[in-house]
């Protein structure tokens, strides 16, 4: 069977926005939005990240760990003046092995799974040699000399009678190996195209370009999260560094204290009103939290402390209350609620959680821990529940 490599040059010196590659668009660093789409889609036997410059290849380790392979390419290709397919083409010159390379821009974070999946059948399909990606474009174009170019002005035709054009949005390719080797491009051979939407015709090369992409890309995912929690009948909660900021404070007489937030306490009883049942399930085992739990009026059968291995708990919990796993979303902040989170059908975090977490939340809150992260979620919950 050929091999399909995805290939995603991320290089450390962009001019035009500085360290634009890691840059957070709306929750994550820029280049996350195009990789995680390539991982869902499940179209590549490898994905490849490829840079010079060291921060860039350990934030992607920290977000997407064995899913990816890290490739360090020297500093001689990652110069100003230094074409993509300098870089593609040293790479398959030391991985022989690529049958089929496609080329994934950062640039273009819109790009769904579905438009890897699509495009895959395509060229596989009509046994293409390279595949770009494109858009319509039904805008009547001149010259500067004021000649027409692609229509006739008298005889003008409806916007839905004309067929217009397709503009390269420079998303991803796909590219057999023997393209590169005769043409060093990486179009050749017998060329198809896979449409997109329009809202993906914008690439980041400007800072104009991210303020539109970013609001883009929140009006998308905040689509898509709200269809996923329409599913969602409880909330299971963390206390440490999800209800508190994570910090410890001591009275003077050496006594230890904790930080929560009324709005984390306004957003929960909101949520109980609105029909959702709310568990805290914690590792803490303390007077404080004890204390806290009562005055929010979590009831003993919703709160479980002292607990390090939390999966169990949550599993017994929604037998209790008959209650499936994919109804429960689970906010957490650290590594002792990964397990719980990658069984639930909905997982959020505060902003400042650890990477793993960060990578593997469908939520992000724009709020810190203990600075109203829970209210926010909840707020956003509730919101998908009047759009139903």
């Amino acid at each position: 069977m050929s091999n399909y490599t995805a290939f995603i040059p991320l290089r450390g010196g962009s001019k035009s926005i500085p360290r634009k590659n890691i840059k957070n668009i709306a929750g994550y660093p820029l280049f996350y939005w195009s990789v995680k789409a390539a991982i869902d889609s499940k179209c590549f036997d490898n994905i490849v990240i490829s840079s010079e410059d060291d921060e860039i290849l350990l934030i992607a380790n920290k977000f997407f760990e064995d899913l990816i392979v890290l490739d360090k390419r020297p500093d001689k290709l990652a110069q100003d003046t230094t074409s993509t397919e300098d870089v593609v083409i040293e790479y398959l010159g030391r991985n022989t092995q690529v049958d089929n390379l496609v080329l994934i821009q950062a640039t273009s974070p819109l790009t769904s799974k579905w438009d890897f999946i699509k495009a895959k059948e395509k060229y596989v399909n009509e046994k293409l040699d390279s595949l770009l990606t494109g858009c319509e474009f039904k805008r009547f174009i001149w010259t500067s000399s004021g000649e027409p170019k692609n229509y006739d002005p008298h005889n003008r035709p409806r916007r839905q009678d004309f067929e217009g054009d397709i503009i390269e949005n420079g998303a991803f390719y796909f590219s057999k190996r023997s393209v590169y080797e005769k043409y060093n491009n990486r179009l050749g051979g017998k060329i198809g195209i896979h449409i997109m939407h329009e809202d993906t015709s914008f690439e980041i090369d400007e800072p104009s370009d991210w303020t539109i992409v970013e609001m883009l890309l929140k009006k998308h995912n905040e689509i898509s999260l709200k269809e996923k929690l329409k599913n969602i009948k409880a909330i299971v909660l963390d206390v440490d560094g999800t209800l508190t900021d994570g910090g410890m404070y001591y009275s003077a007489e050496g006594e230890e204290l904790k930080k929560f937030n009324t709005k984390d306490a306004k957003g929960i009883e909101l949520a109980k009103k609105a029909g959702y049942e709310v568990c805290i399930i914690t590792a803490e085992d303390s007077p404080r939290v004890h204390s806290r739990m009562k005055k929010m009026q979590i009831s003993e059968e919703n709160y479980f402390f002292g607990i390090k291995d939390k999966l169990p708990v949550l599993k017994k919990w929604c037998e209790s209350k008959n209650i499936e796993l994919n109804q429960v979303a689970y906010g957490g902040d650290d590594l002792g609620d990964l397990e719980c989170m990658h069984y639930v059908g909905f997982s959020f975090c505060p902003c400042d959680a650890v990477y793993t977490v960060l990578s593997d939340s469908d939520y992000i809150t724009i709020s810190r821990a203990g600075y109203g992260a829970v209210r926010e979620f909840c707020n956003f919950l509730l919101s998908s529940k009047i759009d139903k």
